[in-house]
Parts: structure tokens; C-alpha cells; sequence
């Protein structure tokens, strides 16, 4: 079977498999892209394989499984920075008499946002301060909610490392 064949044949399917594992159709569209890039990689092996359904659906399925495993770690991460930020910040306010102010920390804080690139402040403000989620974010800027993620791992990470002194 050619590359051309097997690529018009399963796409679709490919695709509506992806969407339901992952839940998102611009990702499940990168993901089968991704698995018909490996394939077109080892396209001089395709008459090797015995059940082409079978090894399509599979190469799908692990990128999807791949993604999610991903996702999840991700915010996992991101879900502990924060809460040890968070837990870190309510720990100063009971030392705020030990010559922290207050208002310095508020300060330090509004101006390492500002110093995040405009792209990544914006999503920062409407994750943190407008309370919106990733998916919503995305719908409103026109990007995937895996580009939402990744800016919001660049602003935390740019955040820890700029408010270090109240959180280290």
C-alpha cells in the first residue's frame, strides 16, 4: 500500500479517533500529523506491515496516550508551583511585621507580571486574575489550550524566579 493511499484512507478516522482520546481537534490534528510523519519516515517499510488498521490506530493511540501523559505532568507541576507559591505568600503575610511590607511584595509582584512578554502576561491575567480556564483562553485568543499551557509554565516559572527572594 503507498503513503498516499493509507494517508486518504485512514486521516479521518485517525482524526475522530484522536478528538474522542483527547478531547481537543487541534491537538488530535497534530498527533495524527505526527504519526503519518513517522510513517512517511519509514515509508519504504509499509509492505511489511500485515494490518495496516491495526498499526495505524495503534501509532495514533500512542501519541494520544503520549499527549495526555504530558498534559498531565504539566499541570501537575504547575498545580504544585502555585500552591507552594500561595502557600509561601500567606506565610509572609503573618510575618509582615518581621520588615516585610506588604507593599513592597505587591509591588515585586506587579512589576515581575509586567515584565512578562505580552503574550504570556496576557494569559497569566486571564488564568489567574480573570479566573478563566485554559480551554476558554484559548477559544478567546485563537490558539490551542496546549500553547495556554505552555505560556502559563513560562509565566510561572518567570515568576518563581523573580519573586525568589519571598519564596525561596
Amino acid at each position: 500500500m503507498k503513503f498516499s493511499e493509507v494517508y486518504i484512507k485512514y486521516y479521518c478516522k485517525l482524526l475522530r479517533f484522536a478528538g474522542e482520546y483527547v478531547g481537543d481537534k487541534q491537538e488530535a490534528e497534530n498527533l495524527v500529523q505526527d504519526a503519518f510523519l513517522g510513517l512517511w519516515k519509514s515509508k519504504d517499510e509499509l509492505e511489511r506491515i500485515n494490518n495496516m488498521n491495526a498499526y495505524m490506530f495503534r501509532l495514533v493511540r500512542n501519541r494520544c496516550l503520549d499527549y495526555l501523559k504530558h498534559k498531565a505532568n504539566e499541570q501537575e507541576y504547575a498545580k504544585g508551583v502555585m500552591q507552594t507559591v500561595d502557600y509561601r505568600l500567606c506565610a509572609l503575610d503573618s510575618f509582615n511585621e518581621t520588615g516585610i511590607f506588604m507593599g513592597d511584595l505587591e509591588k515585586d509582584v506587579a512589576e515581575a507580571i509586567d515584565a512578562l512578554p505580552p503574550r504570556c502576561r496576557e494569559i497569566f491575567v486571564m488564568s489567574r486574575y480573570q479566573g478563566k480556564k485554559y480551554r476558554e483562553i484559548a477559544e478567546a485568543m485563537g490558539i490551542s489550550e496546549n500553547t495556554v499551557e505552555i505560556q502559563m509554565g513560562i509565566a510561572i516559572k518567570r515568576l518563581k524566579a523573580s519573586l525568589a527572594q519571598y519564596i525561596a
